[in-house]
């Protein structure tokens, strides 16, 4: 991901640096375990556990001669270690993919961590800002069209449920990445002890790989991928309601616009959405990031690396995208200017239309059937819409031409815009709830 939409702490469990600090811990800690089983020299470790990381850039220039990774890193690691000679213990019985996958894992638990960390503000901003527009009636739009009332705060808190579902499949998905794999070339354990692998993953705070071959089968790294796509949809769907919201026909909501910000370089005039959309755009970008990960399930026999070369970008790409997602959609939730009183301008814009459902069912309950009650209903409304005369009044004209009573009481009680949110508490008890 590129530095604009990287935040510093993600940005460094993806940096070389980590990568590399964490390939050395991985492979002290298999030192440590033949160590303690006596396989390698009990001094050998020391010396390595004491040796700097070796810089990317130092890796870079091996590796341009070597073209393996690896083998480029073990040689700059042993270069920086005293005695050198210690470091032939380094990577004893392993294969490339036990550093590599058993690193990921530590790499994606970070990032985890710190996503769910920014999952569980964003879902505590929507339940706050649910809860502070239970009451705050606007007209619900299904098509894009008035439909029926409802209240601001039922909108955001099907946001805030939808956020803290994909949050808590991220939570499961940590399990899913969380695997040390020190088993060998092809995962046989032919050079090394099963004890390794189960003492790297304590220690590591992973669970040990329960089968791998070269490498842990990528069905677990691509639910981790799928979560995250999740959680970035979500964001768009929160974006998406404040683009619409922000509209100048519109003009529910609207962006935080600060002092001194601009929205256009010719028309000064303008307050665009510019955060919403682009949380819209970098969702995109890591829903694109699933199926390339997805594909990296079926590999050849025990292994390729066509998975390599799509993860060194989809994984990090996700993860900042994500973080940078959830970051900037916690600020848009924090600043939303909500104009409650436009909220109900807008409900009442189409003259009474809003009711036509409760008319339907009024008229049912006088005997007629529902063919008929619907014909009556929908003539009126029609011609509110063509002429804009007010609703009741065309409802009066066409149930008069088929001599049907109109019951004025009841029609101000359907048309009381409370009355269809009366049943929402239970809802907004569960939002309360939620954390």
């Amino acid at each position: 991901m590129i530095g604009r939409y990287t935040l510093p702490d993600m940005g460094r469990v993806w940096s070389e640096a980590n990568k590399y600090e964490l390939w050395c811990r991985v492979e002290v800690l298999v030192m440590e375990a033949h160590a303690a089983a006596g396989r390698i020299p009990a001094d050998s470790v020391d010396p390595v556990r004491a040796a700097p990381a070796p810089t990317p850039e130092a890796v870079a220039e091996i590796e341009a001669v070597t073209q393996h990774d690896v083998i480029a890193f073990l040689t700059a690691w042993a270069d920086r270690t005293e005695p050198r000679s210690a470091a032939a213990y380094v990577h004893f019985g392993m294969t490339s993919s036990d550093l590599l996958d058993t690193a990921l894992a530590c790499q994606l638990v970070e990032a985890t961590d710190l996503l769910l960390a920014r999952a569980d503000r964003l879902v505590a901003a929507l339940r706050d800002l649910g809860l502070a527009h239970r009451a705050t009636l606007r007209v619900g739009r299904t098509h894009g069209i008035h439909g029926e009332p409802t209240v601001f705060g039922h909108r955001v808190a099907d946001l805030a449920f939808g956020m803290a579902r994909c949050r808590d499949r991220l939570r499961a998905a940590r399990a899913d990445v969380g695997v040390a794999k020190i088993s060998g070339a092809v995962g046989t354990y032919s050079n090394i002890d099963t004890d390794v692998e189960s003492y790297v993953a304590d220690r590591l705070g992973l669970t040990a790989a329960p089968v791998a071959t070269q490498v842990v089968l990528r069905d677990g790294i691509a639910s981790w991928v799928a979560a995250l796509a999740g959680l970035a949809t979500v964001c768009e769907a929160i974006a998406l309601e404040v683009r619409h919201g922000q509209r100048t026909e519109v003009r529910e909501l609207s962006e935080p616009f600060g002092s001194g910000q601009k929205g256009s370089s010719a028309m000064p005039h303008k307050k665009n959405p510019i955060m919403s959309e682009r949380i819209a755009g970098l969702a995109r970008i890591v829903r694109a990031q699933y199926v390339p990960v997805l594909e990296g399930v079926a590999l050849w026999h025990e292994r390729d690396i066509s998975h390599s070369s799509t993860e060194r970008i989809a994984l990090p790409d996700a993860a900042c995208g994500v973080d940078y997602l959830l970051h900037l959609t916690t600020r848009l939730v924090d600043g939303l200017v909500v104009d409650g009183a436009r909220m109900r301008a807008n409900l009442d814009a189409t003259g009474g239309l809003v009711y036509t459902s409760a008319v339907l069912l009024e008229l049912v309950e006088t005997g007629l059937s529902r063919e008929d009650a619907y014909a009556v209903t929908q003539a009126a409304a029609m011609e509110t819409w063509q002429t804009g005369v007010p609703f009741r009044e065309t409802l009066r004209k066409h149930a008069g031409d088929r001599g049907l009573p109109v019951d004025e009481p009841r029609l101000d009680e359907v048309s009381r815009p409370e009355r269809y949110v009366e049943r929402l508490a239970p809802v907004f008890d569960r939002l309360a709830a939620l954390s």
